[in-house]
């Protein structure tokens, strides 16, 4: 996100009321009910009416704060004294006229029965009761449901692959630290590049970069210099270049081969200098520097001993604190100086996160986030001795980061994710703005997002992005109140024509919460549709509500798209996390699996027309998904994906040998559970692969390395199975530069097709 948007792992404040969910069970039998309504009909409870219009209208099936969330919107306090007795026709009225968003004006329970039979809530039910039945109830529920989809089951026309994936245009908007330019990333030569716009004036652009191998990946203020990073064909060997104003001059700041490079602080204060972190000493670990912006001249200024992972600088510069770690075991480490010695600060037991991330204004307070002693990440402040004081906490998520104004000294808002992301602000005038930018664009709140401001925090830079719309950037200046657009991302995608992305719960078949999401076709009927479920990368992430263009290409083809937050997903907690420790090929894929059979119960995917396709371990998940459950997909698309996972840990990158004890108590360790990796190994059961397959691979890729890819795909022509490869020589970890992504997807689009359709 944004240089001033600390990331960590995430939390929310949820109400705990408990929910008892219906299942798809009892809506079918309710459904094959024979509709004649009898003298001794049971009726229905507001409380068995709210739970069944919960399972009926959404895909909150699992998670109980979920569906007490959703009950909590169509329900407003006091409208209900007692939610065991029989519910009446007009509180049905208000209750599902809500859930529908057809709520205008209405003011009494006659108002909302009045619109119900308007829109036709009610048809087919006699009108001599007022009481509501359980076969009213379904029947009720039923005209809802087709209320709510209201698709005529004509899809929507196809959009090319080239629209979906050619590069957006504008994008990654940024101010001077005085805000009088604003920064971008655009395309040029088919790579993005970095442009310059001077503020109030009339000049066009200027581009500052000449990149036309790779696309740059980031850039950054230093006072009034201009630094930009890239990596070349995805080998992530990152350095920062610096450029002037006007391009004619760049400079590759950091040349050393095979080194990479991440900037540490900004040095506020400090003219022309900065902090980074480079592994140029020893491949393994990464020293801190201080860095020239003009020169290039390097500073040692800590060394790395061989086992810290990151490191943080206090507000005058000064290296103070450093993570250590072992890879499961570690120890935040504090020193009153870079002339003391570190010493132990706070200890880190397996399974415990605690990420510093700034140091007060004055140096006596460091903010962080931590789960230590406790299963869900919080927003922590620290005192000098270690004493911590919670500030943000949350018993359903982690928190997944917070924004802190340095020049104001203060934490602005700690953010968390449910269904979508959410907001607690800390500071009252800051939320005032917030809200006032969110209602002068009409959106949720979980669809703006602060990017940017100068130092005075009176010019922003916000930015809109949702499930249909991929983006849209705003500059916002608080002394006038005035809002102007900068860009649209992709304007050639019209939200009307884009698919909605529905949360989703589930039930594992050992108990857990399953949380996810499920894109269906715009106007095609939620029933035996083809579906690819897509498995994340990581497996430490988790897949988020917003726009996916991938996604988005999917659905437009006419497929449903399952995105699972299996164990071992982040965001969940601790324990949640812990529970895929040494389950790859096994719980974790159960919870995939039970995925896609969740969605087959609820009859929205075709038994016999499913694929699945994932990246990184989401391309593990596919081979192991064709590998151990064979009969259940058509088709399958491994996109940089680990098929042995003893070649998979002989060949980390050397930067992450600091976390190898950390695989090894995650994924298994090559010697003590060989046996283990050898049975969820897929390039071992290759002869239990029938379901075709295409494989895509970057050459460079110093995660997952080619021999990944190549095992497979050997192990498998070598049965004389035929699977379609793609190789790139200029890419890494996914396909980067346009051109690639382009021929990937119209050839996964292709293959899905001819096989699930």
């Amino acid at each position: 996100m944004k240089k001033r948007f600390l990331s960590a792992s995430l939390a929310i404040i949820l109400t705990t009321s408990v929910v008892i969910p219906a299942t798809m069970q009892e809506v079918r039998a309710a459904n094959e009910t024979n509709s004649t309504v009898t003298a001794q009909e049971e009726h229905v409870s507001a409380q068995e009416f709210l739970n069944l219009a919960v399972t009926t209208l959404t895909f909150q099936h699992g998670s109980d704060s979920m569906r007490q969330q959703i009950i909590d919107k169509w329900v407003k306090a006091g409208e209900f004294t007692d939610l065991s007795l029989t519910i009446k026709r007009d509180e049905a009225a208000r209750i599902l006229v809500r859930a529908l968003n057809k709520e205008e004006k209405e003011a009494s329970l006659a108002d909302y029965l009045e619109k119900a039979n308007k829109i036709g809530l009610f048809n087919g039910l006699s009108l001599n009761t007022e009481a509501i039945s359980k076969q009213d109830a379904v029947k009720i529920l039923n005209n809802a449901k087709q209320i709510k989809n209201g698709s005529n089951h004509e899809g929507v026309k196809e959009i090319s692959v080239e629209d979906f994936m050619k590069n957006p245009g504008n994008f990654g908007y940024e101010l001077s630290p005085d805000g009088n330019y604003i920064t971008f990333s655009s395309a040029w030569e088919n790579r993005a590049n970095v442009f310059v716009k001077k503020m109030n004036d009339d000049s066009e652009p200027v581009r500052v970069s000449n990149s036309k191998d790779r696309d740059v990946a980031g850039f950054y203020w230093k006072d009034n210099n201009l630094l930009y990073v890239k990596d070349k064909g995805g080998d992530e060997n990152f350095h920062i270049y610096s450029t002037t104003f006007n391009g004619s001059e760049e400079k590759d700041l950091t040349p050393y081969p095979n080194v990479t490079v991440g900037i540490l602080s900004g040095l506020q204060g400090v003219k022309d200098e900065i902090l980074i972190m480079m592994n140029k000493e020893d491949a393994t670990v990464f020293d801190v520097y201080k860095l020239n912006v003009k020169t290039g001249e390097t500073t040692h200024v800590a060394k790395n001993p061989g086992n810290i992972t990151s490191w943080l600088a206090d507000r005058n510069g000064n290296v103070r604190i450093a993570v250590a770690s072992d890879g499961v075991e570690g120890t935040i480490l504090y020193r009153d100086s870079e002339k003391d010695e570190f010493k132990p600060f706070i200890e880190m037991e397996a399974g415990d996160e605690v990420m510093p991330l700034a140091f007060s204004k004055d140096n006596q307070y460091i903010y962080a986030t931590s789960n230590k002693g406790r299963d869900k990440v919080e927003v922590v402040k620290y005192d000098l001795k270690g004493n911590e004081e919670v500030i943000m906490s949350n018993d359903q998520v982690d928190v997944s980061g917070v924004l802190y104004s340095a020049e104001h000294d203060k934490l602005l808002y700690g953010a968390y994710i449910t269904d979508k992301p959410h907001y607690q602000f800390f500071d009252e005038n800051f939320e005032k703005l917030f809200r006032k930018i969110q209602s002068k664009l009409n959106v949720h709140e979980s669809e703006l997002g602060i990017n940017d401001y100068n130092k005075e925090m009176t010019k922003f830079i916000v930015s809109v992005s949702s499930d249909t719309v991929y983006g849209k950037y705003y500059y916002y200046d608080s002394t006038t109140d005035e809002l102007t657009e900068l860009a649209t991302l992709s304007p050639w995608l019209n939200p009307n024509e884009l698919a909605e992305m529905h949360p989703i719960s589930y039930k594992s078949r050992d108990g857990l919460t399953i949380n996810g999401y499920l894109t269906l076709p715009k106007n095609k009927e939620a029933k035996d549709l083809p579906l690819i479920v897509n498995p994340h990368g990581g497996p430490w992430a988790r897949d988020m509500w917003g726009f996916n263009p991938e996604v988005q290409l999917l659905a437009n083809r006419g497929y449903a798209v399952l995105q699972v937050n299996f164990r071992s997903s982040t965001g969940y907690g601790k324990e949640f996390l812990q529970a895929g420790n040494k389950q790859w090929g096994l719980k974790i894929q159960d919870d995939i699996t039970d995925g896609v059979q969740w969605a087959i119960d609820q009859g929205i995917a075709d038994p016999d027309r499913i694929g699945i396709y994932g990246a990184s371990f989401g391309g593990y998940a596919t081979l192991a998904g064709i590998t151990y459950t064979p009969d259940l997909y058509a088709a399958a698309v491994d996109y940089v994906g680990v098929s042995n996972i003893f070649t998979l840990l002989n060949t980390i990158p050397p930067y992450w040998e600091t976390m190898r004890n950390m695989f090894y108590e995650r994924v298994g360790h090559p010697e003590k559970d060989k046996e283990l990796l050898t049975a969820v190994s897929p390039v071992f059961h290759a002869d239990k692969i029938k379901t075709p397959l295409f494989v895509a691979q970057g050459a460079n890729d110093p995660r997952v390395n080619k021999a990944e890819s190549d095992q497979i795909v050997e192990a498998l022509r070598a049965r004389g199975v035929d699977v379609e490869y793609m190789l790139k020589d200029n890419e890494g970890h996914g396909f980067a530069n346009e051109e690639n992504r382009i021929e990937f997807y119209n050839a996964m689009v292709k293959f899905f097709d001819s096989h699930l359709k």
